[in-house]
């Protein structure tokens, strides 16, 4: 046989290989495992290869014929650069398009709310309960003095410095990532003018901030903020204890919801029943009206307040007049 014509067999017999086997894999790219449309949780450890990976997709049935699949990740540059975290994955996507998730790190987030007045304890039981941090590592993290003052916060804790908002984590992150996202939204929140003012009213922003989470934590309306710190404000001036009840139960450990006068009289560097001064750091994580009403207090003389069991308050400037309120709203109600 002439060998020009051999030549030209192979030839053609190559380019169409070639192309069938091109529209089996582009066939094979291009077509979902099934169209019944199946939705899987998927998650990729850190330090998987892509050949573990893709056996995690192929046990899931996401994913037929490894090797075309390994075949279109390396066409896509994609072996070496697939992201680590959770993944929304269906039957209903095609290899390509999995494999498009996998490489942009289109990786599952949670809406995870942080009330304001959550301490660090209770934010690592939400962040726990959602199996985003192991909820020691991240109590004991946040009072790491090292990694503290990699994030410039001052003192022993990141309590006060977790600034309480709604937030998109994902299980990638880990406790140092997700208390750092939380601390740098605290940087943006709190302004250089802000902290200007401070200084202007004789406090350090850490003083501030700690006032501010004992006003966070004696709770009422969102409008009495500035009347509950204009009487610390008052209290502080005169060298009056503060004698604030979130301040006294901050370190109890299981505390019950009932204080009691041993409670009251407890030496503890956080008990203003004690103390004619701040705590020596924030007993919670203050949202923006608390930090704004401790900045900027009500121009009054009040120096008490007590609950009117309505989420509202009854301010008074001497005390027989908030003996008077105390009877008419806690002990009468009591009886």
């Amino acid at each position: 046989m002439n060998i020009k014509k051999v030549i030209k067999i192979v030839t053609v017999v190559f380019v169409i290989s070639f192309f069938v086997l091109w529209g089996i894999f582009s066939n094979y790219v291009g077509s979902p495992v099934d169209f019944q449309d199946r939705q899987f949780t998927v998650e990729i450890p850190k330090g998987t290869s892509f050949s573990i990976a893709s056996g995690i997709l192929e046990e899931l049935d996401l994913i037929k014929q490894k090797k075309l699949f390994y075949f279109l990740a390396v066409l896509e540059d994609a072996p070496e650069h697939i992201r680590a975290g959770e993944y929304e994955l269906r039957s209903s996507m095609t290899p390509e398009e999995i494999l498009e998730k996998l490489l942009k790190g289109k990786i599952k987030g949670y809406h995870i709310p942080i009330p304001e007045g959550f301490t660090v304890r209770q934010i690592a039981a939400r962040l726990s309960a959602w199996r985003l941090v192991n909820e020691d590592k991240f109590i004991t993290l946040a009072s790491d003095r090292d990694f503290l003052r990699s994030l410039d916060i001052p003192g022993n804790s990141a309590e006060g410095y977790l600034f309480p908002d709604t937030y998109i984590f994902n299980k990638s992150m880990g406790e140092k990532e997700i208390i750092k996202c939380m601390a740098r939204q605290f940087r943006q929140k709190v302004t250089p003018e802000m902290i200007k003012r401070a200084g202007d009213l004789g406090f350090t922003m850490e003083e501030i901030i700690t006032l501010a989470s004992i006003i966070e934590k004696e709770g009422g309306l969102k409008e009495e903020k500035p009347l509950v710190a204009a009487v610390f404000h008052n209290r502080l001036k005169k060298r009056m204890r503060l004698q604030s009840d979130p301040t006294v139960i901050y370190d109890i450990e299981n505390f019950n919801g009932n204080i009691t006068k041993k409670d009251l009289i407890r030496r503890t560097p956080y008990n203003t029943y004690r103390i004619k001064r701040l705590p020596p750091g924030p007993i919670c994580n203050p949202g923006i009206d608390a930090i704004s009403a401790a900045l900027f207090p009500a121009q009054v003389s009040y120096l008490y307040f007590v609950s009117k069991n309505d989420g509202s308050h009854h301010f008074s400037s001497n005390l027989v007049s908030h003996n008077k309120a105390v009877v008419k709203y806690q002990i009468k109600r009591k009886k």
